[in-house]
């Protein structure tokens, strides 16, 4: 796993991490790449045919990793310890614990985007949770350890909603933050990796993405009318 240069010039909070090109992701990476941005988002997260779904799974959680680093650097001056002292989403609050912290502790929300960023480029980048070398098996734990890196990425969004939403608006920066969540809930879904009761902060918004993107593959599937 690569870590990108000084993340002051990327605006993001902290460096980058980019999976080397020459691995056992490299294939994956130039399919991926000649289709993104070019379908709609629900048909981009789902498993390209012949690829494994661990592979997909760990270079779409790269990109997670990168993007959600990004809005949470494009918020910093916004969400301060003095402006969100308590990591919530309205009225649900979120503790910090890890192997090193194991009873839950209050973090202030910019203390928690960080502590949990660096947490996940820890996972990330420990490969024997994501091999890079072609051959060498994922862990049995390795989906599990996804539910709980995407359950606590989650969180960061649910913050930004609830609490910079109408700040985001003014910066003219609510489209991209809606684009970037609902591909986030597309992915989470298609490979079961957040259950509906940790999306409860963001139930609605959730549920409008899900109906759109039901609508959307209703309509696709739909035989196209003879003309006349």
């Amino acid at each position: 796993m690569e870590v990108g240069g000084d993340d002051r010039r990327t605006g993001t909070l902290l460096p980058p991490l980019k999976l080397p090109a020459k691995s056992r992701y490299g294939t994956l990476i130039q399919e991926r790449n000649k289709t993104l941005g070019s379908e709609e988002l629900w048909l981009q997260v789902k498993l390209p045919p012949g690829a494994s779904e661990e592979e997909w799974i760990a270079l779409s959680t790269v990109d997670m990793f990168n993007e959600i680093n990004l809005l949470a650097g494009a918020v910093q001056d916004l969400c301060t310890s003095t402006t969100c002292p308590e990591m919530n989403a309205g009225p649900y609050t979120f503790q910090w614990a890890d192997e090193k912290m194991q009873v839950p502790r209050k973090l202030s929300a910019p203390q928690y985007f960080e502590t949990l960023l660096k947490w996940v480029e820890k996972q990330l980048t420990d490969e024997t949770f994501v091999p890079v070398e072609a051959g060498i098996p994922f862990p049995p734990t390795f989906k599990k350890g996804m539910r709980v890196i995407y359950k606590r990425l989650f969180r960061i969004y649910a913050h930004i909603f609830h609490a910079h939403y109408q700040e985001m608006m003014e910066c003219e920066a609510d489209a991209h933050l809606n684009h970037s969540f609902k591909f986030f809930v597309y992915f989470v879904k298609e490979f079961d990796l957040v259950s509906n009761e940790e999306l409860e902060p963001l139930k609605d918004l959730v549920s409008l993405y899900l109906r759109k993107k039901n609508e959307a593959v209703a309509a696709a599937s739909a035989p196209s009318s003879a003309p006349a």
